[in-house]
């Protein structure tokens, strides 16, 4: 499907033919990918980093002296640098590698939790959190005795900071909050709820699951203790994610896992540990994801983040207004900022019904409660539809999902 040049100068058409799979065609039609929150499309470059890697130089690392896996050791320290510098970090020795997002923040709340929160303290978290970042804590908090405290929301999906400052006290210990919520597409204002939490030495992840990929990121500007991310939302491979944290902390904390090269020395009399990061990276890792990551990053790098922003903005603009011109369908989540989600309602329909039929003509969206059940329970409903938008979507995918989508209310109805 094809799409003008937007004022961003980003040429759509030939960044689409990147992507092997938008070429696909399902039930006869072409393919619309519409759940890029989940999980985005993967460009040749990376495809072919991670082949490339298996052909020529697929080896352990940090063990080998022969020349295969120096290069493989090489690829992953270069990968770590490519994520520091992506976020910014000050060291790529902040920079963790996990498997993706929730093993991030179990990373943070088994590691840094056990050691901080005692019977009686508080963890801060808010409505609009992806269960990944309520459950670990959940837990946390009942080996502990400790206590969940929830950021209240407005009717648009928006946490209320002045709800969030009071909930702030000498008992709260951590405070856990997304950067984008994967559910309504609301932008939380982190930068300011971090500044708020330090005033009283409170220490802040933040689940970047949803931000890198549409937004620049720089962690020593935001202040962030932590901050977590997952490699297969920004157009890398599953099974590789970040999480970052400052080294005064990482360097306090326990390991989370054991074996392998978070080792420094082994005797039966006693176990000493190896340096940051690799404190943290237990048994064989996941070379090629690292590789795919690193090319990932440069994808966007490249497109530019900037780019990718205003382009997304604009088709969220777009696709938001297409949207409400149709009659019994309801938006929810109408934060003033946000990125590229647009999670909708029928009245009277099912909106699994609505998600199968519409892959009848080729379109993929996600239905459900997006792993935010309690969200849905603070807006009464059991869940919704939701599109979400990448780089590579276009309008003229937006007009015929419309299109799509009244057809199938028509039957439906």
């Amino acid at each position: 499907m094809q799409t003008a040049l937007t004022k961003n100068i980003i040429d759509v058409n030939n960044l689409r033919n990147e992507f092997p799979i938008l070429s696909r065609e399902i039930n006869g039609h072409e393919l619309v990918y519409f759940d890029n929150a989940a999980t985005t499309q993967k460009p040749n470059r990376v495809i072919d980093a991670i082949s490339n890697y298996y052909k020529n130089y697929n080896a352990n690392i940090h063990r080998g002296v022969y020349s295969i896996s120096i290069e493989a050791d090489e690829a992953y320290a270069a990968s770590k640098e490519k994520v520091r510098e992506f976020i910014n970090a000050e060291g790529s020795r902040e920079i963790i590698f996990t498997r993706g997002t929730t093993e991030a923040i179990n990373l943070a709340a088994y590691s840094f939790g056990r050691q901080h929160v005692n019977e009686g303290d508080e963890i801060v978290n808010s409505t609009v959190e992806h269960q990944a970042n309520i459950v670990p804590w959940q837990v946390l908090c009942s080996e502990k005795k400790a206590k969940l405290v929830v950021i209240p929301i407005n009717d648009n999906g928006e946490i209320l900071i002045d709800e969030y400052k009071k909930l702030l006290n000498s008992k709260t210990k951590l405070a856990a909050i997304c950067h984008i919520s994967n559910s309504l597409g609301t932008v939380n204002p982190v930068k300011e709820m971090i500044q708020i939490a330090h005033q009283k030495n409170i220490t802040v992840l933040i689940d970047g699951a949803q931000a890198v990929q549409h937004m620049k990121v720089d962690v020593r500007d935001l202040d962030a203790d932590f901050y977590t991310f997952s490699g297969h939302k920004m157009y890398a491979p599953m099974g590789i994610g970040v999480l970052y944290g400052k080294a005064e902390l990482l360097e306090a904390m326990p390991p989370y896992q054991t074996g392998g090269d978070m080792i420094s020395s082994v005797k039966f009399s006693g176990t000493s540990y190896n340096e940051i990061p690799m404190k943290f990276e237990a048994g064989t890792p996941n070379v090629e994801g690292s590789v795919g990551l690193m090319e990932a990053i440069r994808f966007i790098q490249d497109t530019g983040i900037e780019q990718i922003h205003e382009y997304e903005k604009e088709l969220l603009d777009f696709a938001t207004e297409k949207i409400l011109s149709i009659e019994g369908v309801k938006i929810i989540g109408t934060a003033k900022i946000k990125t590229s989600v647009i999670s909708f309602i029928v009245e009277g329909l099912n909106a699994l019904d609505i998600g199968i039929m519409l892959d009848t003509m080729g379109v993929a969206v996600r239905t459900g409660q997006h792993c935010t059940e309690p969200l849905w329970d603070r807006f009464g409903i059991p869940g919704t539809v939701r599109a979400s938008l990448a780089i590579y979507n276009t309008k003229e995918e937006v007009e015929y999902f419309i299109y799509s989508l009244k057809k199938v209310l028509s039957i439906l109805n």
